[in-house]
């Protein structure tokens, strides 16, 4: 078998069977050897009857959630591409062919562009098209380098080969930005077709809901690319915490006429310890998502381990930790040249305000050296 159509469903009786039909008709009228699968996630308005009516499988799938039923009917499907579509008939089943010779000429996933396309009036609301879909979409070519205009169509086709590598996991909305995530992760090729988004004929509201679904998917774009949720974050307060820090361990700053001292220096000593932890949860959540097949291997990945090992962590951390150290001596000498008494905090803090942190980072490299080679230790 060629091609199976999958269309999740959850209440479509209004609009299952004229969907059905335009799938049926573009399979006859193109001679394409297919089947139409309806993946029902619990429908309770005459939508199965409706389906198997009209010569679907149907695929029951209790797990409820878009990514749920879309797993199911995909798992399901005995075609060697699938191509995935709503059941509202705001997508034109008639009109797959240029998605299926995309797939023919070897694309892993095909994706539809509403926004090349064209988008009907009172096809998507103004929130999803201006704001929503724009800025995800943006985020996930900033964040994974992915040249696709359109995260969230609703219509796409892939092979079942794909597919099955992808090992997709998410059970609601964000299931559509797993796809093009995982696709690209695994380096596959990857293209898109124009695509008319048409008003969906149902006379209720969508499933979507546009403030919960929308965080799903920036939630998944985020947890999916540690770089921009841990790595620059942390780099960025680092670089601006040791370069403040260093002008105000030399001496206060005056800017405007607003003086900045050794109170400042407490904050910037701090934002050098958040840029740490941040780096810090990078590399493991990095090494975890890697050694549990969350996120596929590279070659830089390989390769630290050989240069970044439990010693060498440790080796790191007993420096920063004796530099630490030794600025706590220096400032109890400074302390004991005044026989212990008053200090002139202006003074003093600029030693041990450098000394206790450099105390925290040391020890914290210490114990991350530690669990690193934990989570690594499938390595």
């Amino acid at each position: 078998m060629e091609l199976s159509i999958v269309l999740p469903c959850l209440n479509e009786a209004e609009t299952l069977e004229v969907c059905l039909k335009k799938a049926t008709k573009f399979l006859t009228e193109n001679k394409i050897d297919g089947e139409v699968i309806v993946a029902d996630n619990g429908s309770t308005d005459g939508s199965h009857e409706i389906a198997l009516r009209n010569g679907a499988r149907l695929i029951h799938v209790p797990e409820k959630g878009y990514g749920s039923a879309l797993l199911g009917g995909s798992n399901a499907a005995e075609g060697k591409y699938i191509i995935m579509g709503d059941s509202d008939d705001s997508y034109d089943f008639t009109n797959l062919m240029p998605y299926l010779e995309k797939l023919r000429e070897g694309y892993d996933l095909v994706m539809g562009n509403r926004f090349k396309g064209g988008i009907m009036k009172d096809a998507m609301p103004f929130l999803h098209r201006y704001l929503g879909n724009p800025v995800l979409s943006f985020l996930g070519r900033l964040f994974f380098k992915i040249p696709i205009g359109d995260f969230h169509c609703g219509l796409r086709g892939y092979s079942k080969d794909a597919f099955l590598r992808m090992d997709l996991k998410t059970k609601g909305m964000e299931f559509a930005s797993e796809m093009v995530v995982k696709a690209s992760l695994f380096k596959m090729k990857i293209t898109e077709v124009p695509t008319i988004l048409r008003p969906d004929g149902r006379s209720r509201p969508p499933h979507l809901r546009t403030w919960r679904d929308g965080w799903r998917h920036l939630r998944f774009l985020l947890i999916y690319s540690p770089r921009w949720l841990f790595l620059y974050p942390g780099i960025l307060l680092m670089l601006f915490g040791v370069i403040t820090s260093g002008l105000l361990i030399m001496g206060k700053i005056t800017l405007a006429g607003v003086v900045f001292d050794v109170h400042t220096l407490l904050y910037t000593s701090a934002l050098v310890l958040i840029g740490f932890q941040f780096i810090s949860f990078f590399v493991f959540s990095k090494v975890y998502a890697i050694t549990n097949g969350l996120l596929p291997s590279s070659p830089n990945f390989e390769k630290s381990f050989e240069y970044f090992n439990l010693e060498r962590g440790l080796i790191l951390g007993v420096i920063i930790l004796l530099s630490g150290i030794a600025l706590t001596v220096n400032a109890v000498l400074s302390w004991k040249n005044l026989n212990f008494g008053d200090l002139d905090p202006t003074i003093i803090l600029r030693q041990t305000i450098p000394a206790i942190m450099l105390l925290t980072i040391g020890v914290q490299a210490i114990l991350y050296s530690f669990f690193l080679s934990v989570l690594g230790l499938k390595k």
